[in-house]
């Protein structure tokens, strides 16, 4: 079978327009997992929430994001692509809608953890689509892409947020309905993409993956060696595929932990020291997102050039650097810890952030490609919700130090695990890294 017709300048408008709309998933995945941080202050004062009812809440999404990611991960490599590309963005609309509609504490939960079914999703779906129909050249561009625009999205939700706070003890409900409102309007156009290729040849349908190949580079390709079997995700640990799994598992749990920890309570964190000021707390907090969206922004930059291997080893010294330093501070004051945060999840997010959308679909095979991106994700959902649930009660036990040495550790962990085991994959054609040419 050849691909190389997605190699062709010809086939670029149309690759960005996939890039584009999957992003579109992404921005949305990174606002309604952020939303709940801007939000969180309100609602502490509103429904009088305990140190437990906080975390609850602001795992409940990232707690739906696992089963998401995990359960229609594996119905995307059974289902195709676009079937549940499209479904999956309903689950944004309506789950959106009921959580602006909440009643009580206990409804939002319920909400925020149906709403993140539909996040923990996305991330296979979107990784997969865009990896099976760009060029070998730009692939880590467009993969890096979508995990840049979590990072807008993320970036979105405190510019939202400022905005909002005109309206009072209202202005959570209008911002959750925003989200609503950008993922109808991503829904209408992902209805015109067609399905992939490489997904209709593993399963055996040659003649559709052959028409789809002519519509989209306008030639005709002669395709030959679909398989039409299913093959299970237990070949993850088979001899072939266990170092690019436990990779994939350990480099992505990490980054999770410790982005997740910080990023989720950065308001919560930063708020004693903005002189009692929310909107001081929220453009604070704004500056951080923002430099961890500068940090994606580089490394799209870089990792079609560098490479991958080089800018995560980068990604995770510099998140590990920043932690201790912040570690080390007893009494820090606020521009400090904002230059601090920021510098974290700038090296974070400049590595880490972005190459979770590329690795996991660069090293596994099309038959499992997004099962197991659905699986790692579940595993990154794992280090999120540690991330949420530790930061807090370490903080309470023991202090900010305390937390903050924790997370310096998990950043030593993700580094100490990609010089050991993180291939490079730039410039190579996705069915040369399947036949172990990497």
């Amino acid at each position: 079978m050849s691909f190389d017709g997605f190699d062709s300048p010809e086939v670029k408008r149309f690759q960005r327009k996939v890039t584009l709309l999957s992003a579109g998933g992404t921005f949305l995945d990174g606002f309604d997992l952020t939303i709940i941080a801007v939000a969180l202050p309100m609602l502490i004062k509103q429904w009088n929430l305990g140190g437990g009812t906080q975390s609850l809440l602001v795992s409940s999404a990232i707690i739906g994001s696992f089963i998401g990611a995990a359960w229609l991960g594996r119905l995307t490599d059974r289902f195709g692509r676009k079937a549940m590309y499209v479904v999956d963005l309903m689950a944004f609309v309506v789950f959106a809608i009921a959580t602006a509609a909440s009643q009580d504490v206990w409804q939002l939960i319920a909400f925020r953890f149906l709403l993140g079914v539909g996040i923990g999703a996305d991330y296979p779906i979107s990784a997969t689509l865009v990896a099976e129909f760009s060029s070998r050249h730009h692939r880590g561009r467009h993969g890096t892409f979508l995990a840049a625009m979590w990072f807008v999205g993320a970036f979105a939700a405190y510019l939202v947020g400022l905005a909002c706070l005109p309206l009072g003890d209202n202005a959570w409900r209008v911002m959750f309905l925003v989200g609503a409102v950008f993922a109808l309007v991503v829904f209408f156009f992902r209805i015109t993409l067609p399905e992939s290729p490489r997904w209709l040849m593993s399963r055996g349908r040659v003649d559709e993956a052959q028409a789809i190949m002519r519509q989209v580079t306008g030639t005709d390709v002669v395709m030959t060696g679909g398989q039409g079997k299913t093959v299970a995700l237990g070949e993850l640990f088979a001899p072939r595929l266990k170092r690019r799994t436990i990779f994939v598992f350990c480099f992505w749990f990490c980054y999770a932990t410790a982005y997740y920890g910080i990023a989720m309570y950065t308001p919560t964190l930063i708020s004693p020291f903005a002189q009692g000021s929310h909107a001081w707390t929220l453009v604070g907090s704004g500056i951080v997102a923002m430099l961890g969206l500068i940090g994606s922004l580089v490394g799209m930059q870089l990792v079609d050039r560098w490479g991958r291997r080089p800018l995560l080893i980068t990604s995770f010294s510099g998140l590990t650097a920043a932690l201790v330093v912040l570690a080390l501070n007893a009494h820090p004051g606020f521009v400090f810890l904002v230059v601090l945060f920021s510098c974290a999840v700038l090296f974070a997010n400049a590595g880490g952030g972005i190459l979770n959308f590329v690795y996991p679909t660069e090293l596994f095979p099309t038959d499992i490609r997004a099962g197991a991106t659905g699986l790692a994700t579940a595993v990154s959902r794992v280090g999120s919700i540690l991330g949420v649930l530790v930061f807090p009660n370490f903080i309470a036990w023991w202090g900010n130090a305390a937390a903050l040495w924790f997370f310096a550790l998990i950043g030593l962990l993700g580094l100490t695990v990609t010089v050991l085991l993180a291939p490079e994959t730039r410039g190579t054609k996705l069915e040369d890294i399947e036949a172990g040419k990497v």
